[in-house]
């Protein structure tokens, strides 16, 4: 079985030791890697919605907002770093642990909203990539997507570090994609620079400019980041806490900068090639590949599809990443890695299917930029706990944040929320203008959700200010309790599972040393044949006749060694049956022989050991 661990992403914990000395090159290239998985998710196919669409519509006067947000996106994904490097915590614990479970549990339902939207964009992206390139149906590139959740599991058994090549490979194609895009548009560079220059926004560019902050500030990635740079094995040291912010410091330096080029090609793009020809409605992924074509011929619309599949590809291993991260942060539940990435997957592929479905192909561009716009509304319930937390000197010490930080951040974390109660009160308005006034599904997400989510904000920000944040330590556990060991625990009735394997000694050995000559002994086999499971106990089949003979066997062999031993038939499923059979007999103790097989093989033949405990509630003992 799995150790239980409360380090964050266990499995890669402190995987990369940065303690022995090395040369300041080698420690750099070392350090280097978490931001780079953090950046994927700054040029997933979300940002390409956003940034066509702002491209298309309004040429290249929101490229000031790309860098806004990405100087935001900078600013904030440090104190994620930082946060991760001086505690050792991510900022699911962090919260976890200074928040009542009621906010805890409000703010985990929000994080995993803001990661479904993410990977939502990540599956849409993909397909419409597949579709592009291949012509593959739409739907079916959705469902595709489902199975590259194996990736991400394939690549974590083998370290994080041949993840982090991977990612850095595929962001790699991207960038060399849209370098190559933009000597084939050749943007009007004197607009271009005007672009920087702030203006104001309103309407459609207030939305698309909400949309670029979300899609560029994800609030998944600063759980993410402050995870990911615990796989570095640092000195706990001052010096070595130090060393690590500063490298991760230029990490993430150079990862956002190379995201933000990629964001800024992307509305380049679509300014250069849509908006000064007098395409100013290009909002979907498809339209833009189709216009490049038409504009541009063969190859600027192929690299913009190779580059799309290598987005959605490499931001849903982090998308799923991260979907574990805050699981296991807010709530403390661990589940397995597979089953966590198929959860978050499936939650995702559910809206892209239905609006395929119900709404049509056409419709998924809009599906598209509405789930970055989520992502920027669930921003604050994120930037401002990992705020509150790196600005406290109880819990950071003398890496808390120094007042310019401080005053930078609050003043990034206003903006944001500002922009968003703006967007928000205007779509409101806009709705009770629409036609759709009268639905009262939605008027009730309005009357009940808005009140209640402006409730929590106010909360996370204002209560730390209230009640001073306490250093706390995590613990997956009850606090401690000292051990009784006045006598050791007798067994009287010992149950035994047998399968007829070279297992079988060593188990029932095991299980003799527990319960001595005094216990009484239940030798259980389980016969899972077809027939069996069809006709229960009264098949008599070949199998079922040999194990019968085997298992009397053992108990006659236990008999005359002097143990009171008894043999118990099952018929059917494996576990449902030991577990009956348990019950049935009052045993205080299982035992239980484990083969070893993990992975792909407990998929194809199950975990009999793992179902068990959960069936029971009595010691489980396994041999191997």
């Amino acid at each position: 079985m799995a150790k239980i661990s409360d380090k964050s992403l266990s499995e890669v914990h402190e995987s990369v030791d940065m303690t022995q000395p090395k040369s300041r090159f080698k420690t750099f290239f070392a350090f280097i890697g978490p931001a780079y998985l953090v950046s994927v998710g700054y040029m997933d196919p979300g940002n390409w919605a956003t940034d066509i669409a702002g491209g298309s519509k309004f040429g290249y006067s929101l490229i000031w907002v790309l860098l806004l947000s990405n100087l935001v996106a900078l600013l904030l994904q440090s104190l994620a770093a930082r946060l991760g490097i001086v505690k050792g915590w991510d900022l699911a614990q962090a919260s976890r642990q200074q928040y009542p479970s009621w906010v805890n549990g409000s703010l985990y339902v929000l994080a995993e909203i803001a990661i479904a939207a993410c990977d939502l964009a990540e599956i849409i992206g993909m397909a419409i990539g597949l579709n592009l390139l291949f012509h593959l149906p739409l739907i079916y590139g959705v469902l595709i997507t489902v199975f590259d959740t194996f990736l991400l599991l394939f690549l974590i058994n083998r370290g994080i570090r041949k993840i982090e090549l991977f990612i850095v490979s595929l962001v790699s194609i991207i960038a060399l994609s849209f370098l190559a895009e933009m000597f084939i548009v050749k943007p009007n560079m004197l607009e271009l620079a005007q672009g920087f220059i702030p203006t104001s926004l309103n309407g459609d560019a207030l939305y698309i400019a909400i949309g670029i902050i979300g899609a560029t500030v994800m609030p998944h990635n600063l759980y993410l980041h402050s995870s990911l740079v615990q796989t570095r094995r640092i000195k706990r040291n001052d010096s070595g806490i130090k060393k690590a912010i500063k490298f991760n410091l230029w990490d993430s330096t150079i990862a956002l900068n190379a995201a933000f080029f990629v964001n800024a090609a992307i509305l380049i793009l679509a300014a250069a090639a849509f908006h000064s020809k007098g395409f100013n409605k290009v909002a979907s992924i498809a339209d833009a590949h189709h216009l490049l074509s038409g504009i541009f011929g063969s190859l600027a619309p192929t690299l913009f599809a190779i580059a799309l599949i290598a987005a959605g590809q490499s931001s849903t291993i982090t998308g799923t990443l991260a979907g574990q991260i805050v699981m296991e942060g807010y709530l403390n539940l661990r589940i397995s890695p597979w089953l966590r990435r198929m959860i978050t997957r499936l939650i995702a592929v559910a809206p892209a299917v239905f609006t395929i479905l119900y709404f049509g192909e056409e419709k998924l561009g809009e599906l598209l930029i509405l789930s970055q716009v989520i992502l920027s509304l669930q921003l604050g319930f994120a930037i401002i706990p990992l705020i509150h937390f790196t600005n406290n000197k109880e819990i950071m010490g003398k890496f808390a944040n120094s007042n310019l930080i401080k005053t930078l951040a609050w003043i990034a974390a206003f903006i944001i929320v500002g922009l968003n109660v703006k967007l928000v009160f205007e779509e409101v308005i806009t709705f009770f203008e629409s036609d759709y006034a009268d639905n009262y599904f939605i008027k009730g997400l309005i009357f009940i959700g808005i009140p209640f989510t402006a409730f929590l904000l106010f909360y996370v920000l204002l209560v730390p200010w209230i009640s001073k944040i306490k250093d706390k330590r995590i613990v997956p556990h009850q606090p401690l309790k000292r051990l009784d060991l006045v006598a050791s625990k007798k067994f009287a009735k010992v149950a035994i599972t047998v399968d007829f394997s070279i297992y079988d000694e060593a188990t029932i050995q095991h299980a003799l040393s527990l319960g001595g000559k005094h216990a009484r002994y239940f030798i259980i086999h389980i016969v899972e044949s077809a027939a069996a499971k069809q006709h229960g106990d009264e098949v008599m089949d070949t199998e079922t006749l040999q194990d019968i003979r085997f298992i009397q066997s053992y108990t006659a062999d236990l008999n005359e060694a002097g143990y009171d031993a008894h043999y118990l038939m099952g018929y059917g499923n494996r576990a449902e049956n030991i577990a009956k059979l348990i019950i049935e007999n009052k045993a205080e103790l299982l035992v239980m022989g484990a083969h070893g097989h993990r992975g792909v093989k407990d998929l194809i033949f199950g975990s009999t050991v793992d179902t068990v405990r959960h069936l029971v509630k009595i010691p489980i003992m396994v041999v191997r």
